[in-house]
């Protein structure tokens, strides 16, 4: 909600040192967390889900948002839809939680009823002066980014999400996203505030001492060191390492791949961050092995050697690799739980056992997920403890964790908190 005085919130935006992490009460506030809600859950462009979440006319699925209900469909044309889960009679729910299949909306309570494209088509009782024209379901603004659907349930949404959709529809271009299977999905609950999920997600300081099976695939370097920490054998280990950088990069743009580090990070609305990254050691994907786990491509690949073209917005972070794609969603739910939805994609007509080891797909990112929870409530425990101080980020492996929390700052003021 917009603030006209000078509020506990905006205190505490101004107790924030730069450089520094958040001040305790912007993890753990009930009020901030309203606040968060109205500012980065409805005002700003959030990642909601896939194109093929919904593969044929009819699908639906419904993604929750605080106490706002979202309805993700297929109308009957194959369009794709994002419209509220509100009947427009009295309010009800028109479809419960998760994935389901409809012919039309109907509303379970007096029966409305309403087309795939939200006209509503049958109200009974209503007497003949009624105007069904006026009373679709309300519709929310989308966006399909490479297949990615980002909505915006505010009427006025940023418009600088235009560099994101031109950025990254060309990245994606080849995954054929829109087109590909979800192979498998889980939900995990991590018992921390979402910025933390997010803070967490944006370093991987932790990874070499949390997350063995990922570092078969990452390579450490990537993510920051201290040059002056370093022996003259790893310093000349990093040069070559970022020479190699170098050249793949200027390989593969060659080739037609865009690669470089794209990124809007201050001083913008939409927040995002893209680069294609090398694979550490077979080099084709995130799996136990770092070879592929599906052998039949996504989209119209027809390499393996591609790397990983990471993407990450503040409610999202996705890897897109030659076989096999992984998406996940924050959802806040509440002040100390966040929802992490992730989603692991393959080529449309892959088959289970014959084409891919579910096993092997799945293996590295939900050892990944489970770990990162359990960092993330050791986080919010730890910042709900009086004895927390704000403490300093890493120059060399924490800066995009310094520029989220400038971003939320500033974006938190520029909605009058």
């Amino acid at each position: 909600m917009l603030q006209t005085f000078a509020s506990p919130i905006s205190a505490l935006l101004d107790a924030r040192a730069e450089g520094h992490s958040l001040p305790a009460g912007l993890y753990t506030r009930e009020d901030v967390f309203e606040a968060d809600l109205d500012v980065f859950f409805r005002r700003h462009w959030i990642c909601i889900g896939l194109e093929c979440d919904v593969p044929e006319a009819g699908d639906a699925t419904v993604v929750d948002i605080g106490k706002t209900s979202l309805i993700l469909l297929r109308d009957d044309d194959n369009e794709i839809r994002v419209m509220h889960n509100v009947c427009r009679h009295r309010g009800s729910r028109l479809l419960d939680a998760g994935k389901t299949i409809v012919s039309k909306l109907v509303c379970p309570y007096h029966t409305w009823t309403y087309e795939l494209t939200g006209e509503l088509s049958y109200a009974p009782h209503m007497g003949k002066g009624f105007d069904k024209e006026c009373r679709s379901l309300k519709q929310v603004a989308f966006k399909s980014i490479g297949g990615l659907i980002y909505a915006c349930l505010s009427e006025n949404p940023p418009e600088d999400i235009s560099h994101l959709e031109e950025v990254m529809t060309a990245r994606l271009a080849p995954y054929d996203i829109a087109n590909a299977k979800v192979a498998y999905e889980t939900d995990v609950i991590e018992k921390g505030n979402w910025k933390l999920t997010i803070e967490n997600n944006r370093e991987c300081y932790h990874c070499s001492a949390n997350h063995p099976e990922l570092c078969v695939s990452f390579v450490d370097l990537d993510f920051g060191f201290d040059p002056d920490a370093l022996s003259p054998e790893d310093r000349a280990q990093a040069e070559e390492h970022f020479a190699l950088y170098e050249a793949r990069t200027k390989q593969w743009e060659a080739d037609g791949f865009p690669s470089t580090a794209v990124e809007q990070l201050v001083d913008c609305t939409t927040n995002f961050r893209t680069q294609r990254l090398i694979i550490s050691g077979a080099g084709e994907s995130q799996t136990p092995d770092a070879t592929a786990a599906s052998s039949k491509l996504l989209g119209t690949m027809t390499r393996k050697d591609l790397g990983d073209t990471h993407l990450w917005g503040h409610n999202s972070w996705n890897h897109f690799m030659g076989d096999h794609a992984v998406v996940s969603i924050v959802i806040p739910l509440s002040a100390d739980r966040t929802l992490v939805r992730t989603k692991w994609l393959v080529h449309k007509d892959a088959v289970e056992g014959v084409d891919y080891d579910l096993e092997k797909l799945t293996n590295v990112w939900i050892a990944t997920t489970d770990q990162d929870s359990e960092l993330v409530a050791r986080s919010h425990a730890g910042v709900e403890d009086p004895a927390y101080v704000p403490g300093p980020y890493s120059p060399f492996s924490e800066t995009n964790l310094d520029k989220f929390a400038t971003w939320y700052i500033d974006r938190m003021r520029a909605h009058g908190y």
